[in-house]
């Protein structure tokens, strides 16, 4: 039954609609209590229907809250039914409200689709503040910090090889590669396994997942999530529950195997999988706890990472004097006899510059993802209950023209001090805020820069002229991709693109 078609019928109930005006009625009242308790009243905002609120577009909804900050400042208050959701899209009051009061906006609020229903309310990307949420993320941190992501570097530089030679034999391919690339990295760093194609089974059934998830947590899509009596509708959730008990199975099958392994007494390497199944119990999780928790390395660092290297090519096509500029300190410092390596990021400030300002021109979660606050907070001369829903817009905080002077522009100067060192002071939070931030933030930026230097040393990256990028196409789920794009790869490093071949025929071996 369609949602439109559910609440007409509910709404026809005269007994009903005397529910909902007596709910509306009490919680106007909850609203006036707060706002009077501090003397404040909420942000302003949009005007929305007196029942259901403000209509969100059903896609790119981050773009249409930018509009939405220009118009009504900072942080804006937007209604869905009964909740109230308060939206930040600049940088001050992100810093004030999501950084500092990191402690204050950690929870989750409650999801019924996307994380009571999809995942079992065991994706610590969606799981509530609590004892669950610190023990999965506690065991996270400990394989993704940077000391540890120092120490996937080989593993990145063999995909990485991959990556070069994937582009080498067919360039129209290019955002697919991108993706085998990264899912191939995690599936390594997840479960020890050693993926040899893009159309391997595990990392398609992987990357099913991840689109199904991305699809499912746009906002407003689900309205179960602002009228929670949908649920008790017959078959309105079946789809998401099918698609969480396809990936259970699938997370737990993937654990199974190497679990197996160890039990055979076979050579297993190491992997997150590895280390969770040796401390489950010290750890105090579920068996269903550890399969996601494994699974969740997809989700800190696959999907969001084959987005960013197709970003950063669709940026080097586009604004091709940026691309001159880390080519020249490329050949500067590497030269043409081999390939960069990790080694050498210190020593490029121009690429990683790159990397950020790709980061920040087109972040992939761009929407940013709902926090919950725990007290009362007061900005400036609002209040933002405690329980209100905050979402920090990452599209729009990276776009505040006080600290991004044009913003809209691909500029990876900003990024840099006048004698061309990075700038220690800038953020544009493309991984979240506060204590949600991405954990996998430090193994994606990794990954980006090493691709998008071993890109740009190899290829002369050009736009096509007969197939124009549209800068601002890209897909509707929550983590973005841009929408398959063409350019031209140039053989740079060497004549031809056999000799580029030749050049990277050791590399990460």
């Amino acid at each position: 039954m369609a949602v439109a078609d559910a609440l007409v019928s509910f709404f026809n109930e005269p007994q009903n609609v005397v529910v909902v005006a007596l709910c509306v009625a009490i919680t106007a009242m909850i609203h006036q209590r707060q706002k009077s308790k501090r003397g404040l009243p909420l942000p302003p905002g949009p005007p929305g229907h007196w029942l259901l609120g403000n209509t969100l577009p059903n896609a790119f909804a981050y773009r249409k809250f930018e509009e939405w900050t220009k118009e009504y400042g900072p942080i804006f208050t937007i209604r869905q039914g009964f909740s109230t959701t308060v939206v930040i899209g600049r940088m001050q009051a992100a810093m004030d409200i999501m950084e500092k009061e990191g402690a204050a906006t950690v929870d989750r609020p409650v999801s019924i689709a996307a994380g009571d229903t999809l995942s079992g309310g065991m994706r610590v990307l969606l799981t509530p503040a609590g004892e669950r949420f610190k023990k999965m993320r506690r065991a996270l941190h400990a394989h993704l910090q940077p000391k540890a992501v120092t120490s996937y570097h080989p593993v990145m530089m063999k995909y990485a090889r991959q990556h070069l030679i994937d582009l080498i034999e067919d360039p129209s391919q290019h955002q697919e590669h991108a993706k085998r690339y990264s899912a191939s990295v995690v599936m390594a760093l997840a479960y020890g396994k050693d993926p040899k194609s893009y159309n391997d089974p595990d990392i398609v059934s992987v990357n099913e997942c991840l689109t199904r998830l991305g699809n499912n947590l746009r906002p407003g899509l689900w309205k179960v999530d602002v009228f929670p009596i949908l649920k008790y509708i017959p078959g309105y959730l079946d789809e998401l529950k099918e698609g969480h008990a396809q990936e259970l199975g699938l997370f737990k099958t993937q654990l199974l195997q190497v679990k197996q392994a160890i039990e055979r007494g076979e050579e297993v390497r190491d992997s997150f999988g590895k280390y969770l199944l040796g401390r489950q119990a010290e750890l105090e999780l579920s068996d269903d706890e550890t399969a996601y928790l494994a699974g969740s390395m997809f989700g800190a660092g696959s999907d969001t990472t084959a987005s960013a290297i197709s970003v950063s090519v669709m940026a080097a096509a586009c604004y091709p004097e940026t691309q001159k500029r880390v080519q020249e300190e490329l050949d500067r410092v590497i030269g043409n006899q081999r390939a960069p390596t990790f080694a050498d990021q210190n020593d490029l400030p121009q690429a990683m510059a790159f990397v950020l300002e790709t980061l920040r021109w087109r972040p992939v979660t761009a929407g940013g993802f709902a926090h919950k606050t725990t007290k009362d907070l007061i900005w400036k001369d609002y209040v933002i209950p405690k329980g209100t829903t905050v979402m920090g817009n990452v599209w729009a905080v990276g776009r505040d023209p006080e600290y991004f002077p044009d913003p809209e522009s691909f500029n990876p100067q900003r990024w840099l001090t006048g004698d061309g060192k990075l700038k220690e002071d800038m953020k544009s939070f493309p991984f979240g805020f506060g204590r949600r931030v991405c954990p996998g933030q430090h193994m994606a930026v990794s990954s980006i820069f090493l691709n998008t230097v071993l890109t740009q040393w190899a290829f002369n990256i050009k736009a096509d002229p007969t197939a124009p990028i549209d800068p601002l196409a890209f897909t509707e789920s929550a983590n973005a991709h841009p929408v398959p794009f063409k350019v031209i790869l140039e053989p740079r490093a060497a004549s031809s693109i056999e000799g580029v071949r030749e050049l990277i025929e050791d590399y990460g071996l």
